[in-house]
């Protein structure tokens, strides 16, 4: 037991510790400025949902399903959806409807990459958040941790990963858009450099205060995402969740990244407690067996004489 409560000790400094490497990147500049980032201008989106197919051709998904974006239904990503075009109906300030895209967040300080102890998920220095998952554990404190709920698992899979938007890392590698980006025929989406972005983004409503909600969802939103949304409407009506404007991280780490080194750890410990208990049993049990066939002859002895 004393070896056990060092093990135990020792991983939950082991899982801090890598909690707080994970999210390493995030202090690359001032609130990832010079990240990899999108604009959605919901006045923009159409709804046309080009978007949702495009994501599905470059990440090899099923093609979305026909269903129209309805205002009122949210629709969530899922294991093979890696994004969704929600609508919130005529509610415009021009009497039009409004849609909004969902997906991955790609948050400048991830609560998902904080919590992973073995870097399956990991914020890379371009800005998108990725997944490894040849790394991967199955433990799910990813989903746990996320305030946008995104990360999904596969449970209908025998050799399940959890599955989420990679803000197309490998297109950007090539200096290509996103899928997404590269489809929108409406010019909803701008992609680009977050500083620049958020720039473009204010001036917007600078120039029309009262068309936009003065403020830029993902600016604060869990410290700052790399995507980010201006809107006529309230963000809730357009699905988009109402979160804490401080990171994530130093709140789930601590919590969240020491139960899975335990729970690796402890399983191993305990079985080899468990064996050295059954082999000692074992060897007593031989051990009272010799004595009583030596005291059973001595008898046998006694009585012939």
């Amino acid at each position: 037991m004393r070896v056990a409560g060092i093990t135990g000790t020792t991983a939950l400094g082991l899982g801090a510790s890598q909690a707080r490497a994970s999210s390493s990147h995030a202090s690359l500049d001032a609130k990832g400025e010079n990240e990899s980032a999108m604009l959605v201008d919901t006045t923009l989106c159409a709804g046309c949902r080009a978007c949702e197919t495009a994501c599905a051709e470059a990440n090899a998904l099923p093609q979305p399903a026909p269903d129209a974006a309805v205002a009122g239904v949210v629709r969530d990503t899922a294991p093979e959806v890696f994004t969704v075009v929600n609508g919130a109906g005529p509610v415009g300030r021009d009497g039009d409807e409004r849609f909004a895209k969902r997906q991955c967040m790609h948050c400048i300080e991830p609560a998902c990459a904080s919590v992973c102890m073995v870097r399956a998920l990991d914020k890379t220095p371009e800005g998108p958040v990725v997944y490894h998952g040849d790394r991967c554990l199955g433990c799910r404190y990813c989903m746990v941790a996320c305030p946008f709920e995104i990360p999904k698992y596969q449970y209908d899979k025998r050799a399940p990963l959890v599955r989420k938007c990679t803000f197309c890392a490998a297109r950007q590698a090539e200096g290509k858009k996103p899928a997404c980006a590269s489809v929108c025929p409406t010019g909803a989406l701008s992609f680009g450099k977050r500083g620049a972005l958020l720039e473009l983004a204010k001036g917007r409503i600078y120039r029309n205060p009262e068309k936009y909600i003065h403020h830029v969802y993902g600016e604060h939103e869990a410290g700052g995402t790399d995507w980010l949304y201006i809107s006529d409407i309230p963000f809730e009506k357009l699905a988009l969740r109402k979160v804490r404007d401080e990171a994530y991280p130093d709140k789930v780490q601590g919590a969240l990244s020491a139960p899975p080194f335990v729970m690796t750890l402890w399983p191993p410990l305990l079985m080899g407690l468990y064996a050295f208990a059954k082999r000692r049993e074992a060897v007593n049990g031989n051990g009272n067996a010799h004595g009583h066939g030596g005291a059973a002859a001595g008898k046998e002895e006694d009585r012939h004489v």
